[in-house]
């Protein structure tokens, strides 16, 4: 298996885009991806897409044709596959093109993931993302994506692993961040009283801890790691890519409070990478809801139990803190959540993170980065290990 290297990335900014389609965000940010890759595009020989539900949100399936017709290299006849795992989505096409590319199958690989959401009603993208739940026995049953995890943010405050204080102050972590970041949808800080204060969901969570409805797009260009400096010196590489999965619906596992699919993608990805989560210096994990961010740290081996959410509630996940720095593009929370393209754009911030070039949220001599995505309550996951070259 050949080693793999990051040596494009691009990113549309990410909010409400009522001026743009699916099909410019997917287009705006492959092209900036390409061009940072300082390639003309005709060396790209396959294309992975990751979105969750463009047939249900923009009405237009089979988008991986459309985002090869309207690139231009449908003319070239050039493969390209769309991935569907739910938030996943992005990290699942990530993982598809690295193994393509490692295996010989490509040479040079575009990865994007795109999500045009706003185009619906509030309820009826929110029955969509319910679905990623299990749709018999949770969404048919009137559980929401936002009540599943209530229900584990709830657990986790009897067992005394977390309070509602550090829950919340997930989402003051990710704001904190997302000011310093251009692209984000929120570029505000805010306190942790603004969080608590925030009107209801499903208790105890509430509006400020779920990540917002958003359109948007993210893109790499891949390659194998010894071809890279024949294109740029800004190239990072992929030190591990792991995948693990789990039951699709929460009650069935034997713990709530623990995503058995981050802890076994997390130790397959470092195992991979000879490292251990203490080598990490930036990490992206899924933080769709605040209560997300705590699971993450603890199920990644970065805090252990009860002491992740402690970490977020004393400041030691921002940048300059001298520890893990997390979701330092504003997360799912401030950056945004165009599902399909989260995964991606995890990527994109790490990798930014590696070349020294995130500019205000810049974490100081970054070697090693890890991205974290997740479809569902934790049905399937993807972590990913970056290293600076």
């Amino acid at each position: 298996m050949r080693d793999v290297a990051i040596i494009g990335v691009g990113v549309t900014k990410f909010g409400e885009l009522w001026d743009k389609s699916f099909r410019s965000l997917g287009l705006e940010a492959g092209i900036k991806a390409i061009e940072d890759a300082k390639l003309s595009g005709e060396e790209i020989d396959g294309v992975f897409i990751g979105n969750l539900s463009a047939g249900r949100f923009i009405d237009q399936q089979h988008i991986d044709a459309l985002i090869a017709d309207y690139s231009g290299m449908a003319s070239h006849h050039i493969p390209a596959t769309r991935v569907e795992a739910g938030g996943a989505s992005g990290g699942v096409a990530f993982r598809q093109a690295v193994m393509a590319v490692a295996s010989g199958l490509h040479n040079t690989v575009l990865v994007g993931g795109a999500e045009k959401m706003t185009d619906l009603d509030d309820a009826s993208i929110n029955h969509i993302m319910d679905s990623t739940a299990d749709a018999e026995w949770e969404a048919g049953m009137g559980l929401t994506l936002a009540s599943l995890y209530a229900i584990i943010a709830r657990r986790l405050i009897h067992e005394g692993t977390a309070t509602r204080e550090e829950i919340a102050s997930v989402a003051v972590n990710s704001h904190f961040h997302g000011e310093l970041n251009p692209g984000a949808q929120f570029r505000k800080a805010v306190p942790i009283e603004t969080v608590l204060r925030s009107g209801p969901v499903a208790s105890p969570l509430g509006m400020f801890d779920c990540a917002p409805i958003t359109d948007g797009a993210a893109a790499v260009v891949l390659c194998p790691l010894d071809e890279a400096k024949k294109y740029t010196d800004k190239y990072v590489k992929v030190s591990a890519t792991a995948q693990a999965s789990d039951t699709l619906a929460l009650f069935q596992r034997p713990d709530i409070t623990t995503f058995g699919a981050t802890a076994a993608a997390a130790q397959k990805a470092y195992s991979l990478a000879g490292i251990t989560a203490k080598d990490i210096n930036v990490a992206e994990v899924h933080d769709d809801f605040s209560v997300a961010g705590i699971l993450a740290l603890q199920d990644l081996g970065l805090y252990k139990k009860g002491e992740a959410g402690k970490a977020f509630l004393n400041g030691d996940t921002r940048v300059g803190s001298g520890k893990v720095a997390v979701n330092t593009s504003g997360g799912l929370k401030a950056r945004g959540y165009p599902i399909g393209a989260a995964g991606v754009a995890q990527i994109v911030e790490i990798a930014e993170q590696l070349r020294g070039t995130a500019d205000k949220r810049q974490v100081k001599d970054a070697k090693y980065g890890l991205a974290q995505s997740v479809g569902g309550t934790g049905s399937a996951v993807t972590v990913s290990i970056l290293e600076a070259v």
